[in-house]
Formats: structure tokens, C-alpha cells, sequence
């Protein structure tokens, strides 16, 4: 079962779930839109590797914003830090943003019970687009568990600003073969 706009607001009113912060006019029938932070992260390695962290570049977005560019994947935020230690939350992007051809989550929309933290958002242009920071991006819904409950307590729990992979913390490095 999915929240209704309705029961989202009464339950982030209650405490069952949190987005701060949070505002009546950001309430869909449904979801709740979130809004694009003003800091993204691009990777500045040539070839990623999925066992070492990988070197990220930062930028601000400014009130001009900022152009995103095809074949580059930009790492942003939400300005609103959104969790629920009873509900499913799943992140989308909005209908009119995709519209736009910007992919917001490419492979990652489920979020775990127990995160609290401002969400990552993996942004992808098929043509050059202009964003804007705090502009509406996404929207978060959420869903009702059933059975036992074992909070989120992992790597990326109360996370502010974009994120970069940290898959590597979680691997063997692989032994490194001359090329």
C-alpha cells in the first residue's frame, strides 16, 4: 500500500516518517516532491573502478544554474533530508523533469527503513539541460512494510550534500593484473 498525500502529511506530523524541511504545498495526491540541492559531484576518472574510491569534482550551482551535459553523470542531493523508520521510502523523478529528458534515478529509487539523510540523486541528460537549485526534481513516495523491521544503520546513513559510490567498502579489492 502507498500513502495518500493526506496520510503522508499526518504521518510526517506524527513522527512516522520525517522530511525536514517540510512544506503543505510540496504534498502530491500520493508522493511528496522534493527540491535539487545546489551541490553536484561529477567523477573525474577516465574509468571508474568499482573496488577504490573514485576522485569526484564539485560544483556549485548558482542562481544562473547550471548546465547539465549529455554522457555525463552528474551526482546531486535533495534539499530535504527524508526518512521513515516504518515506511518504504522511493524516490522518482517527476513527470515534468523527465520530460525535460532528465533521468533522476537511474538504477536506485528504493530507499531503506531507518535512513534519515538528505537522498543522492543520479542525474543523467539525454540533451543539455539547465537546473536550478531548489527546483522541484523528484518525488518521494511511501510505502507500508509488513513484517519484522531491522533499521537502515549503513554508509550512507545521515548523509548531507551528494554522495559518491562507496561500493568499494563493501568488496575484496580483486588482485590487480598488469595491462
Amino acid at each position: 500500500m502507498i500513502l495518500t498525500g493526506p496520510e503522508i502529511a499526518v504521518a510526517a506530523g506524527d513522527g512516522r516518517l520525517r522530511i525536514t524541511p517540510f512544506d503543505l504545498d510540496q504534498v502530491n495526491p500520493n508522493s511528496y516532491n522534493v527540491r535539487l540541492g545546489s551541490t553536484l559531484l561529477v567523477y573525474a576518472d577516465d574509468v571508474l573502478d568499482a573496488h577504490r574510491p573514485n576522485h569526484t569534482r564539485r560544483i556549485e550551482i548558482g542562481t544562473e544554474g547550471h548546465v547539465l551535459e549529455p554522457g555525463q553523470l552528474y551526482l546531486g542531493h535533495t534539499v530535504e533530508r527524508v526518512g521513515s523508520d516504518t515506511f518504504v521510502p522511493l524516490l522518482f523523478g517527476r513527470s515534468s523533469v523527465g520530460r525535460l529528458g532528465l533521468f533522476v534515478e537511474i538504477t536506485a529509487p528504493i530507499g531503506d527503513i531507518g535512513f534519515h539523510g538528505q537522498w543522492t540523486l543520479m542525474l543523467s541528460p539525454v540533451r543539455p539541460l539547465r537546473v536550478y537549485p531548489g527546483m522541484e526534481i523528484g518525488q518521494v513516495m511511501f510505502v507500508v512494510a509488513v513484517g519484522p523491521i531491522t533499521p537502515y544503520v549503513g554508509k550512507y546513513q545521515s548523509a548531507e550534500g551528494p554522495k559518491p559510490s562507496a561500493y568499494w567498502r563493501d568488496v575484496i579489492p580483486a588482485p590487480r593484473t598488469a595491462s
